[in-house]
């Protein structure tokens, strides 16, 4: 290892790979600061001054291809990664999403820290600040971590690292023998195929199509308790499968079954990892016409997941077998990342709890988009700011048009769970 060198992790390695061609291998923080934001000088000035809390941002690929490490930049400067976008002319709010689109089917450069921001005016006075971080630098948890010691003015000390799955490692020693008993479960759940071809099944371009959606966090949490018990993610599951159903429906007539990949968070508070996160697959019930029986059918297929924490036996399975063959374990892991096995991942990502700021102008809304993989034509995303949760659409336009509609698919559900549980 070389002096200051940080070796990758196995994820992060294989994240890097990924990468190609028609695929980016960033994720994208659009966070909309209100009118009187900073100019570009006062941003770059600003978190100049907090990197130290954020000493990932200043360091670079580097190392041997058989051993890459995170080194340090010696030529790191900051006027390459705070950026205005294009030639600085405010944008109407409703160009934001094509000019959120071009900018993230842009590569990073490899040969600098793998960030930029680009400050996106708008005509209204707010400005877009569209941030895009590479994923093996960081996950959605460890990318708010990161938000919140470079750019969000200071939040309550007593606010905790948002994780919506306290479970980690220690606990897997623990759940051994339980883990044992469900690993034949575990598999036939994971490994199942899907009965037909996903419709986002493709080979994908270079350009992208991005949609943002937003609801109120309360309501949906509350509307999915009060109508089947339900948690806030399988609330988030259900609008979904209904936003889907009907684009399905429309585009394609023959619904079949959609199985989802739901990445699950295994950081703890204190670690410093970029990538800590498992996942587990479940099928969408977009057969169903009613919006209570779907989620009632998510809740059901959710909990099971959860009471036998599939999530951590997926990352337990994937440990040991990389421990004894990694070809067994990247085997393993091609067959899963299968279109026959999951159409379409689904991340929702805890935000700030309470309303944010920069330097001094409030944070309207705050939306990620994560990159979308070959066959895999189709993406999303939800990360909370304070009582909203904001959805982001990521999609192959050649393969999945009118992306928008989906978004809005998932505001209009929202709004019926709300109806329907009159809470």
């Amino acid at each position: 290892m070389s002096a200051g060198g940080v070796p990758l992790e196995e994820a992060d390695r294989t994240i890097l790979a990924l990468e190609g061609p028609t695929v980016v291998g960033h994720t994208c923080k659009v966070v909309v600061v209100g009118p009187g934001a900073p100019g570009v000088p006062e941003l770059r000035e600003s978190i100049a001054a907090r990197l130290d809390a954020a000493p990932a941002l200043t360091r670079r690929l580097g190392g041997t291809e058989d051993a890459p490490e995170w080194v340090p930049d010696a030529g790191f400067d900051l006027s390459e990664h705070v950026v205005a976008a294009g030639d600085g002319v405010p944008v109407a709010r409703t160009a934001l999403r094509g000019e959120v689109a071009r900018l993230f089917a842009l590569h990073l450069d490899r040969d600098r820290p793998l960030w930029r921001i680009d400050c996106v005016a708008l005509e209204d006075g707010a400005t877009a600040l569209v941030w895009r971080l590479h994923h093996a630098l960081a996950d959605g948890t460890a990318s708010m971590r990161l938000a919140r010691g470079m750019l969000w003015d200071a939040v309550p000390a007593g606010e905790p690292l948002p994780d919506h799955h306290p479970h980690t490692a220690a606990g897997h020693a623990a759940d051994e023998e339980r883990r044992q008993a469900h690993l034949a479960a575990f598999l036939r759940r994971e490994f199942a195929r899907s009965a037909g071809r996903s419709p986002f099944d493709g080979r994908i371009g270079r350009r992208r199509q991005i949609a943002f959606a937003s609801v109120s966090l309360r309501r949906l949490h509350d509307a999915g308790r009060a109508l089947a018990g339900a948690t806030l993610n399988d609330s988030v599951l259900a609008v979904v499968a209904g936003a889907l159903r009907a684009w399905v429906q429309h585009h394609h007539g023959d619904l079949g079954g959609v199985r989802v990949r739901v990445p699950v968070s295994l950081h703890h508070e204190g670690d410093d990892a970029g990538n800590r996160d498992s996942y587990f697959s479940v099928a969408l019930p977009l057969n169903e016409p009613d919006p209570v029986a779907r989620l009632r059918a998510v809740h059901e297929a959710t909990a099971v997941r959860k009471a036998d924490h599939d999530a951590e036996e997926m990352d337990h399975l994937l440990q040991r077998l990389s421990g004894v063959s990694p070809r067994l374990s990247q085997f393993c892991q091609r067959i899963e990342g299968s279109p026959r096995h999951f159409a379409v991942n689904v991340s929702n990502v805890p935000g700030p709890r309470t309303p944010v700021s920069v330097l001094g102008t409030p944070v309207e809304s705050l939306h990620s988009v994560a990159e979308i993989g070959e066959r895999h034509a189709l993406r999303i995303t939800a990360v909370s700011l304070a009582g909203t949760l904001c959805f982001g659409f990521c999609a192959d336009p050649d393969l999945v048009d009118d992306v928008q509609a989906m978004a809005d698919g998932v505001e209009q559900g929202a709004a019926e769970l709300d109806r329907l549980a009159g809470v």
